[in-house]
């Protein structure tokens, strides 16, 4: 409901604020005097395109706020989804500057027009003549049709099938084509993966080996140093060993003479042990070395296949191909765990397939049983309305099992006869737009009945009727009021006088400037607008004394 709007400078209008009642609210006032500007800033709180043309000071910022009471409108979840703050009493507002910079708000929370207009469409319906965009819309006449029948929730239940089915099918289509590529490549794999798991690659090994090949291919030149080495410690009688045993003896002697040369003596002696030690193991290298040519060649080629598969997969050490084996053997892992997953998706996308039908028959079931019933009332109230030879027409069209949507196997088609003996038609090739006005006004009166509406704005819907169905148009939009909230913008006196609430929009020219304004009207001040409606500027006591009685009916 919409509680409050506030709009500062928009067209003509300088500063408004205007509250509104929970039921009937009746807006009139002559041509041009702002009905209009009231709905085109409406229309901008609720998401549409500004421009900074239509300013009334083009030097301050146009701001439009609307305050509503949400609590009636189940409308948590949309809240949640865009991260802002519910609360029952929820402000809409729109700041526009001069440049044509937009900004909107709710509750205080920066947002952008697509959040605002979701939002907006959830509080305010705004009817007017032009409502066979809507009336003709195959959504709008199918949820007509799910709201008079009940079904609510076997619907939200359906919908949450089809939503996971939805998303199920999505995943399936994915892993299908991922499967394919990776079936496509896993010869591919498999082959590199054998490769590398037959070469049997240890981490230090390249470096072992290299080292043993660098030995083997240099064992000549290393035997004969070596030789030479044992030669120069203990091959002759001037050798190192020898001369160290003579430097000793001489020192043995010496020592005798003084007892400090004998830690020399000592250390020549650890000297010589060592030396020796030296001696014995170049000794021992050089008998185990040798040209073996055997080893040397399986060294060669178990190095050729290391650097090989170091070039075709572009790495340098065995640690980088054991990471790159095993990242070969996960994929091949995942062509297998993809598969599993198919066929697992495959059985939860045939068990939801079978609830989303049995769901859907019972949908398209309940469709059948309600439409004539739905066709008797629309025509029932179309009567009611001048038009007493009216048919409505509802087709079911249901769809194949492969072409369930998100409402289940049913298309509708509402066709539409106004005058007898015509064939019924769709809406848009035979209604007038009074006809469809009235026909818009009868199935919104049976949607009252069954749901939740938003604010309902009927925006001069009166065009081509008059008298007595006027009044009745009235007395169904007072009737609807008890159910939601109406706001309407009437010429016809006879729907003015239903409103609970009178609202007179006027031009005031009091200043340098023309301004538009809003008041409301009390008892005396309604019955003399409601007489000018029906007589002209000046009134006289007959138009007034029509006026009361329109107004006690």
């Amino acid at each position: 409901m919409l509680n409050r709007l506030i709009i500062r400078n928009y067209a003509l209008i300088d500063n408004l604020d205007i509250s509104f009642s929970k039921d009937l609210n009746i807006l009139t006032g002559e041509t041009g005097a702002g009905k209009s500007i009231m709905m085109g800033a409406l229309s901008l709180l609720l998401g549409q395109r500004a421009e900074s043309k239509y300013f009334y000071n083009q030097d301050k910022k146009c701001i439009i706020e609307g305050i509503f009471s949400v609590q009636t409108l189940n409308i948590e979840e949309l809240f949640q989804q865009n991260d802002l703050d519910y609360d029952a009493e929820t402000v809409l507002r729109r700041e526009i500057s001069s440049d044509g910079k937009s900004r909107s708000f709710v509750n205080d929370t920066p947002v952008n027009l697509t959040v605002l207009r979701q939002l907006g469409e959830k509080l305010i319906d705004i009817h007017s003549q032009h409502a066979i965009l809507e009336i003709n819309d195959k959504d709008f006449q199918l949820n007509v049709l799910d709201i008079v029948a009940g079904h609510t929730i076997l619907l939200t239940t359906y919908q949450k099938f089809f939503k996971l089915h939805q998303k199920a099918s999505n995943k399936l289509n994915t892993l299908l084509k991922e499967s394919e590529q990776l079936k496509a490549d896993q010869n591919y794999f498999q082959f590199q993966y054998d490769e590398l798991e037959s070469a049997g690659l240890i981490s230090d090994e390249q470096e072992n080996l290299e080292k043993e090949l660098n030995t083997l291919t240099h064992a000549e030149e290393i035997k004969s140093n070596l030789i030479q080495i044992s030669y120069l410690i203990n091959g002759t009688d001037n050798s190192v060993i020898s001369q160290l045993k003579e430097a000793i003896s001489c020192l043995q002697n010496a020592e005798k003479f003084n007892q400090y040369l004998n830690e020399l003596t000592g250390r020549l002696k650890s000297s010589l042990i060592e030396i020796k030690d030296v001696a014995t193991e170049t000794e021992y290298i050089e008998q185990q070395t040798g040209v073996n040519e055997i080893r040397k060649s399986e060294i060669i080629a178990r190095l050729n296949i290391i650097y090989t598969l170091q070039k075709k997969h572009r790495v340098n050490t065995i640690p980088e191909l054991l990471t790159f084996q095993e990242s070969i053997f996960e994929k091949l892992n995942s062509i297998l765990f993809t598969e599993e997953s198919i066929a697992n998706l495959t059985i939860e996308l045939t068990s939801l397939k079978t609830e989303m039908q049995f769901r859907a028959d019972e949908i398209s079931e309940n469709r059948r049983i309600v439409i004539p019933k739905l066709e008797k009332q629309i025509q029932e109230i179309l009567q009611e309305l001048g038009m007493p030879q009216a048919v409505i027409k509802i087709n079911q069209i249901k769809l194949n099992e492969d072409q369930l949507g998100v409402s289940g196997y049913d298309q509708v088609q509402y066709l539409f006869s106004a005058n007898k003996g015509q064939q019924p038609l769709p809406m848009n090739r035979v209604a007038s737009g009074g006809e469809l006005s009235r026909l818009m006004l009868s199935i919104k009166s049976l949607i009252a009945k069954h749901a939740s509406l938003p604010t309902l704005i009927f925006d001069e819907i009166d065009s081509g009727i008059s008298g007595e169905v006027a009044l009745k148009v009235g007395h169904i939009m007072e009737s609807l009021s008890g159910n939601m909230q109406i706001i309407a913008i009437t010429h016809l006196p006879q729907i003015a006088s239903k409103g609970h609430s009178h609202y007179w929009i006027y031009k005031d020219e009091s200043s340098e400037r023309t301004l538009s304004n809003i008041k409301i009207l009390d008892k005396e001040e309604r019955t003399l607008e409601i007489a000018k409606m029906l007589s002209g500027e000046n009134p006289g006591e007959f138009a007034i004394q029509n006026a009361r009685e329109l107004l006690n009916r």
